[in-house]
């Protein structure tokens, strides 16, 4: 079987000026126990990372606060020099503090300084995309002003070290504020077959061509528990998640997926739900949850 073909079923999506395959990988595993210190075995992150560029994906989203500095450290030891047409999404706007807390870093310092440190351990000139990850509730999205920091990404990407801005854990109207500023090309909030609250925004955003990006497929830290999903799963011969990420690709084009693992086999389990073609009334019970 050819992955790379295989990952062509799964369609493609502009994320900026870049035409990313709408199965992508999420790095945030590669890092230690509650996303922080390094990880138990090295070397068999640097082996899930070869084998998701190996299999297709052409779309890797990370963070320099995973570890810190951890995550992109082992990007850039698997993958640099990085293959042409690869594209490497990062996040800013949190620090972790030396407990492993999830500090709020917001300044127009704090953000420069993390597109830099990025820059340096991903070992890039230019970031392909920058996320501002909002931190007014941890939790999930909530209202706050954002004009200072997206003017500071804004000044960054004049100055060439970012090429997009994207959002992450946004309101819907902070899209449209920050959409005044800068264009946005992508907008990364917690959403899953259970946890439907942007379904308006993600409509709106597919009207203008901006990507969605969901985290958390199967509720992240606290996974989702639905005798729906498992029976669905179990009907068609797949695994619960498998049917999530399916039921994300259909549920509309601008989706791009970005599952984490730090196992290849469960990376390869993951990627097989680009073959899965949720039917009718599989999507009807899903819908249900």
């Amino acid at each position: 079987m050819n992955t790379v073909n295989t990952m062509n079923k799964a369609g493609t999506f502009a994320l900026g000026d870049r035409k990313v395959t709408r199965m992508g990988y999420g790095a945030m595993q590669l890092a230690g126990p509650g996303v922080f210190g390094p990880p138990k075995d090295r070397g068999a992150a640097v082996a899930v990372l070869r084998a998701a560029v190996e299999a297709g994906i052409d779309h890797i989203d990370t963070s320099d606060f995973y570890g810190p500095h951890v995550t992109n450290q082992i990007i850039r030891e698997a993958l640099h020099p990085y293959p042409d047409g690869l594209t490497i999404v990062t996040k800013i706007g949190a620090k972790r503090g030396p407990d492993g807390s999830w500090d709020l870093a917001f300044t127009a310092a704090e953000l420069t300084q993390a597109v830099h440190d990025n820059l340096r351990n991903l070992g890039l000139e230019t970031m392909d995309v920058v996320n501002l990850r909002l931190m007014f509730d941890v939790y999930g999205p909530a209202e706050g002003p954002i004009e200072e920091a997206v003017t500071t990404l804004a000044e960054l990407q004049r100055q060439g070290l970012v090429r997009h801005i994207g959002l992450s854990n946004a309101t819907a109207r902070q899209v449209s504020d920050a959409r005044k500023i800068c264009d946005i090309v992508c907008v990364q909030n917690m959403y899953n077959v259970a946890h439907r609250h942007d379904d308006a925004l993600i409509d709106d955003l597919a009207r203008d061509g901006i990507a969605y990006v969901p985290f958390f497929p199967l509720g992240g830290f606290a996974p989702l528990q639905s005798t729906t999903l498992s029976g669905v799963a179990a009907r068609l011969g797949a695994t619960p998640m498998q049917v999530a990420l399916s039921w994300l690709l259909q549920r509309a084009p601008n989706i791009l997926l970005i599952p984490g693992t730090s196992s290849v086999a469960h990376l390869k389990e993951n990627l097989a739900a680009v073959d899965l073609v949720l039917p009718e009334d599989a999507i009807h019970d899903l819908d249900s949850i």
